[in-house]
């Protein structure tokens, strides 16, 4: 058995140089899920290590294969300054370590919610899950392991994500587009919806 994370934190590191912080939060009856930030110019990133330490499994699977099935991390970019983003943290470990507490396999077009704000006075409590291989590119592992892939979290406003649940994720994506929505921006507005 190979330990992926020191291979995946290799990886952040090659595409977001070091980094300038790092959390770490333990839930009960989980591993521990760290979350490390990068500062680039005016943009600061934050990502999971730890959720990719074992493969998701189908909550409906007899038994989790502790090897075969997909791996990811989450990958979160806002511009900084703007809002006290730091506390982001707590909320990034609770998505990360959801495959664990609640069997859930994370994939892009998935909506991932906390419950509350993602950051003091942020006007988001979920995310749109991304697809990845454009930050950071995919891991790949030794076969028969799944690669890891690295998963951008695109917040959204309440509406947006009630929005999202009816009209669907490419529908939502496609209206940020049409409207030049600054996704990074963590005090925007709801993107128009009518």
């Amino acid at each position: 058995m190979v330990d992926v994370l020191p291979l995946v934190e290799a990886r952040l590191n090659s595409a977001l140089g070091e980094p300038d912080a790092r959390a770490a939060v333990t839930f009960l009856g989980t591993d521990r899920i760290e979350v490390l930030r990068f500062q680039e110019g005016d943009l600061v990133r934050y990502a999971t290590l730890g959720m990719s330490a074992h493969p998701m499994t189908d909550p409906t699977a007899m038994l989790a294969d502790p090897v075969k099935g997909p791996r990811a991390e989450l990958v979160l970019s806002v511009r900084a300054g703007l809002a006290d983003t730091d506390k982001v943290l707590r909320p990034l470990a609770v998505l990360a370590a959801s495959p664990q507490v609640e069997g859930l396999v994370v994939t892009p077009g998935a909506s991932l919610d906390v419950g509350e704000p993602l950051w003091p006075e942020a006007p988001f409590t979920s995310a749109l899950v991304g697809e990845p291989g454009g930050l950071v590119e995919d891991l790949e592992l030794d076969d028969p392991m799944d690669p890891v892939r690295f998963l951008p979290l695109l917040p959204m406003t309440p509406n947006e994500a009630a929005w999202k649940r009816v009209h669907g994720a490419q529908a939502l994506q496609e209206r940020w587009l049409t409207h030049g929505t600054d996704l990074r921006d963590p005090s925007r507005r709801s993107v128009p919806l009518d």
